[in-house]
């Protein structure tokens, strides 16, 4: 068994992993105590990785259309597609739409086919639904999109703010660091968002601001600190460009209650070595550029940048987001860092020795897709991403694919929302057997190794492109023999960067050499702090930039706010960690977040259903009733899609708005309203097989890893609720079929054994009683152990210990454990930890035991009184 050094697959922390396979499709995760990303720290994504390499659902093999095809054939179709449509309607009617799963190897190559060989700047990444809002401050700030910062700072800084970001769950081990910091050196910690998350609950104070409330909350601490004579003029006037009339403008209303501002000023005041951490909750946003530049302006006006334990630090929901927007991912940029300028094209294309330069930037992702719904764009090549459901306004985007003359994808899994729309599919290497590099949040590059043989007939994004371009007659500028080859090209053109004054310096890696590559350990371009010598503008200095708080105007049709984002164990749209077993307990199902007294009056319950309508589309979803929840706000998950759920798809919900300096999708303030939906029967379903469910009025499902021997003993559990009848043959196996019924409750209840007398399904069905708890019967799976009594019953006749809802997935520990610890002795987090092991790998489950732990506390307070 051999050990590989390889980087995660997941967000932009781009932690380290130390990966043992065994056997052929197997493998053991642990954390890479040698990476300066994590040291030897995984979340509970990354551990649970092994969980995710087999081959089920993958895409093997070419298709056209639903047959399966050769590679030769495949390719010489998208090839001769791709010619006729630039032939026939120019180069522009042609599209790339990437992503940041792609490695920075794959990325550069589609990124010059496109923009120096197409003649096209029309190439994007689902980057853009991300962090494109960040980028665009950095440019307008700094001259260039550089992160100023570095994970050390949040180790030195006295002060870290955290502005639109869950830390906890999107982002745990850099929230481990966090904590770190806190008990090492009394580090005070800011959670600036709408919902009281987990992280927030956690914070020495949250700031529950109003959705895009951040400028005005900003501007206002700028104001604050300039009327304390924090800012230093002479500073200034040596490093930053400052607008006439900027500070005339600034003062205003923070939003918040004037209490809760004074200590929140009084704290940036106080802490000069100030960390302001900004990620998907502020970028997300018709103004995120906006919001991007007021954090920059506070850290350059106090100096607080480019120095020890300061900075404004956007950090990366991908694992190459970074890598992409490098080598020119995004149609806004070039490629490494260059715009289009007449010098900086001529440059790229001599450098590439272009057979045709695009002239200009390309289509942002929202305008990608409305010029795909209009037939602007007529062939469309979807690259590791899946806008069928990430995309704003979702059914607009599937209207646009369905009308589009030519869509290929790459992907790995057979069955996606957009793959159901190509007209050619082609199987790509997933991860465990990519090979290239990826860039994380603080600029350090990485390399993703292969652990296992490509399986079927699958190939590396960077080949698929290169032999298409080859096919289009330009194979000696895709002549690359290895992931490497392309490395160094890319490397070698950074010294185009430098000739137009960028920061972006690879070149020392441009001659290395294939074995110096196979072995490359992690660096960091740009070093600790790269714009400490100076920005990437023509007079070398920042610039502040005055913003303005948006307005947003009420709309009595739709009263609520509506706000979108992530789980702690899922990945954006499951198709990789929805195979995990472990990583499924989470949350089972994509909950409405809704307020106590929003619900009371719309006459929503708790675990009840609840429609979500906005003036794009409708969803339905299950109610979660939260005080953490701001009243007039709600929050639905992103991560359902139609082959996991026929709801709780939320995308469907958001509008085609965008921020008009980067092109950014608003996904977190939005007009909504809701309202209860009542479902005539409720029921769950947990079989072996996996049926899609039609006719409901609402379904999901989630992996169950089952109980029985062997590896095929696992299967889904399925939350079902309908009107009228079930219909119980479309969604159970055959079989040795097991039924109880009570027609007064209206309850149905129905095994089927398999083979050798293991449980393949069971079915509960209820009008009106209750069901059973679903952990036991889907344990159940594969195993010939329970009775009929018991299978009908829904639990073991011998009631076993109930670890109640799972809080930490690394261990399986719920929250009972917990509780009984606490009740045992345990009095802080870490003591819990030494009793139960809960919290102690990834840490994204500690907020959740502090609350257990604050709720357990003051209950005998409670009873006592």
């Amino acid at each position: 068994m051999s050990k590989v050094r390889t980087t995660c697959a997941y967000c932009g922390v781009g932690c380290g992993i130390v990966a043992t396979p065994i056997g052929e499709r197997s493998v053991t995760i642990a954390g890479d105590r040698d990476h300066p990303a994590n040291f030897g720290k995984l979340c509970s994504k990354g551990t649970h990785l092994g969980e995710t390499v087999g081959l089920e659902g993958r895409l093997l093999v070419p298709h056209i259309g639903d047959r399966a095809a050769g590679w030769d054939e495949a390719l010489d179709l998208v090839a001769t597609r791709m010619r006729d449509c630039i032939a026939e309607h120019g180069p522009d009617s042609v599209a790339f739409y990437v992503s940041g799963q792609l490695l920075t190897e794959d990325y550069y190559v589609a990124n010059k086919l496109m923009k120096g060989f197409v003649g096209s700047g029309n190439i994007d990444t689902n980057s853009r639904l991300c962090m494109a809002s960040a980028v665009a401050a950095h440019v307008m700030a700094f001259g260039e999109d550089v992160v100023p910062c570095n994970y050390d700072d949040l180790d030195a800084a006295d002060l870290i703010l955290l502005v639109g970001s869950n830390t906890a769950w999107c982002h745990p081990v850099i929230w481990q660091r966090i904590e770190k910091a806190r008990e090492r050196r009394g580090t005070r910690l800011v959670v600036i968002d709408p919902r009281r998350t987990e992280t927030a609950e956690q914070a020495d104070l949250h700031i529950p601001i109003a959705p895009d409330g951040d400028i005005a909350l900003f501007n206002a601490l700028l104001a604050d600190m300039h009327q304390r004579g924090l800012v230093d003029p002479a500073a200034l006037d040596r490093s930053v460009a400052v607008p006439e009339g900027f500070w005339d403008g600034l003062a205003c209303d923070p939003g918040i209650d004037a209490t809760l501002f004074a200590r929140l000023a009084d704290m940036v005041a106080a802490h000069p070595r100030t960390i302001t951490l900004f990620s998907q909750g502020a970028n997300q946003s018709v103004c995120g550029t906006d919001k991007g530049l007021a954090i920059t302006n506070l850290h350059l006006a106090t100096g607080r940048i480019n120095r020890i334990g300061a900075g404004p630090f956007s950090i990366t929901g991908q694992p190459n987001a970074m890598g992409g927007r490098e080598v020119g991912g995004m149609a806004n940029t070039l490629a490494c860092h260059l715009g289009f300028s007449a010098t900086e094209l001529a440059d790229a294309g001599t450098f590439w020795n272009a057979g045709q330069m695009c002239t200009g930037p390309g289509l942002k992702a929202v305008d990608m897709f409305r010029a795909v719904h209009d037939g602007r764009i007529r062939f469309l090549w979807v690259m590791a991403t899946n806008p069928a459901v990430s995309m704003p306004d979702s059914t607009f985007v599937r209207a646009a694919l369905a009308k589009c003359p030519t869509v290929v994808v790459s992907d790995v899994m057979a069955d996606t929302d957009t793959g159901r729309f190509a007209h050619i599919r082609l199987p790509a290497l997933a991860w465990g057997e990519k090979d290239g590099t990826v860039t994380n949040s603080e600029r350090r590059i990485s390399r993703q190794r292969a652990l296992f043989a490509p399986p079927g007939e699958t190939r590396a994004d960077w080949r698929i492109v290169c032999d298409v371009a080859a096919r289009l007659g330009w194979g000696s500028a895709f002549a690359f023999a290895s992931p490497a080859a392309v490395f160094r090209e890319y490397a070698a053109m950074t010294a185009l960067a430098m000739r137009h004054g960028k920061k972006l310096d690879l070149t020392a890696w441009a001659d290395l050499t294939d074995r110096a590559y196979e072995v490359l350990q992690p660096f960091q371009w740009g070093g600790e702090h790269p714009l400490a010598n100076g920005y990437s503008t023509p007079d070398g200095k920042a610039r502040l930039v005055a913003v303005q708080p948006p307005r947003t105007e009420a709309d009595p049709a739709y009263p609520l706010r509506l706000n979108t984002g992530r789980y702690r164990d899922q990945w954006h749209t499951m198709t990789r960690t929805a195979l995990s077993p472990t990583l499924s307990q989470h949350r089972r199902e994509p909950l409405l977040e809704v307020n106590p007294a929003d619900a009371l009056a719309q006459g929503l319950s708790d675990g009840g259903l609840a429609r979500v309508v906005t003036p794009h589309g409708r969803s339905i979803f299950r109610v979660s009733v939260t005080a953490d929840q701001r009243r007039g706000d709600i929050f639905v998950p992103m991560h359902w899609t139609d082959t996991m759920a026929g709801e709780g798809r939320s995308n469907r919900l958001p509008g085609q708005g965008a921020d008009p300096h980067s092109g950014q999708p608003g996904f977190k303030n939005g007009p909504a309203r809701i309202e209860p939906v009542t479902p005539e029967w409720r029921g769950f379903l947990v079989t072996r097989d996996d049926p899609v469910p039609v006719g409901l009025l609402y379904w999901t499902r989630s992996r169950v890893a089952g109980s029985g021997a062997g590896s095929g003993s696992g299967g889904w559990l399925y939350e079902l609720a309908g009107d009228g009848a079930i219909d119980s043959a479309a969604l159970l196996p055959t079989g040795d079929v097991l039924e109880a019924a009570d027609p007064v409750r209206g309850m149905r209840r129905i095994a089927v054994r398999g083979p050798g007398g293991s449980l393949a399904a069971a079915l509960f069905v209820t009008r009106s009683g209750t069901l059973p708890p679903r952990e036991w019967v889907a344990d159940q799976l594969g195993s010939d152990d329970a009775s009929p009594v018991e299978l009908l019953a829904g639990r073991p006749s011998t009631p076993a210990p109930d670890r109640g809802a799972i809080v930490c997935v690394c261990h399986g520990v719920g929250d009972r454990a917990i509780t009984a610890a606490v009740d045992a002795g345990a009095a802080t987090v870490e003591a819990i930890g030494a009793a139960t092991c809960a919290g102690t790998n990834c840490g994204s489950c500690r907020p959740a035991i502090a609350r257990l732990l604050e709720a357990a506390i003051a209950k005998p307070t409670e009873q006592a009184a």
